[in-house]
C-alpha cells in the first residue's frame, strides 16, 4: 500500500515537471514602466509592427488586456490601436539582471489578418466594455454570495440535525 502510493507521488511530480518544463519560464514580477512603449512583433515575424501604448486591468488588477499602437505602414497605413487579451501575446525579457536596462518585447500569438480582426482601441470600446466587466464582475460577485448563503444555511441546518439527533 505504501509502495502504490510512494509511486503514484512520483508518477503526479514527474508530471508536474514536464507540465513545468513545457511551458515558458516567467520572471514572476515584471514592470509597467518598461512594458509601456514595449515592441510589438507577430508571432513568427521579427519586424516590430508597433508598441505597447496602453495596459488594460481588471477590478481584481490582473492585466486583462493591452493595447498596441501599429506603426508600420505596410501593416496598417491608419496607426489603428488594437485590443489583444491575455492569453493572445507573450512578452520576452532580456537585460533582466539590471532594472535600469530591463527591456521587453511582446510578441502577439495572432497573424496579420487575426490581428486586423481584434476590437480597435476607441472611446466606444472603453465604454462598453467597462460596462461588460463590470456586470461580469457583479454576477461573479452576486454568485459567490449565493453559494457562501447555501453553504452556511447547509452546513447550520446540518448541524441543527446533529444536535438534535444527540439529544435524542
Amino acid at each position: 500500500m505504501m509502495y502504490r502510493s510512494l509511486l503514484a507521488g512520483a508518477v503526479m511530480m514527474s508530471a508536474a515537471t514536464i507540465a513545468q518544463a513545457s511551458q515558458p519560464a516567467t520572471d514572476g514580477l515584471y514592470s509597467a514602466d518598461k512594458l509601456m512603449d514595449a515592441h510589438v512583433h507577430l508571432q513568427n515575424e521579427d519586424k516590430d509592427i508597433g508598441e505597447v501604448e496602453d495596459l488594460l486591468f481588471g477590478d481584481d488588477m490582473t492585466l486583462q488586456a493591452i493595447v498596441i499602437e501599429t506603426d508600420d505602414d505596410s501593416f496598417d497605413p491608419q496607426d489603428h490601436g488594437y485590443v489583444i487579451q491575455r492569453g493572445d501575446f507573450t512578452v520576452e525579457t532580456s537585460n533582466d539582471t539590471d532594472l535600469d536596462n530591463l527591456e521587453y518585447n511582446v510578441i502577439v500569438d495572432l497573424d496579420r489578418d487575426a490581428l486586423k480582426q481584434q476590437p480597435t482601441w476607441s472611446n466606444d470600446w472603453w465604454q462598453n466594455a467597462r460596462q461588460q466587466a463590470s456586470q461580469t464582475w457583479q454576477k461573479t460577485s452576486d454568485a459567490a454570495n449565493s453559494a457562501w448563503q447555501d453553504t452556511r444555511q447547509a452546513t447550520s441546518s446540518l448541524l441543527q440535525r446533529a444536535g438534535e439527533a444527540i439529544e435524542n
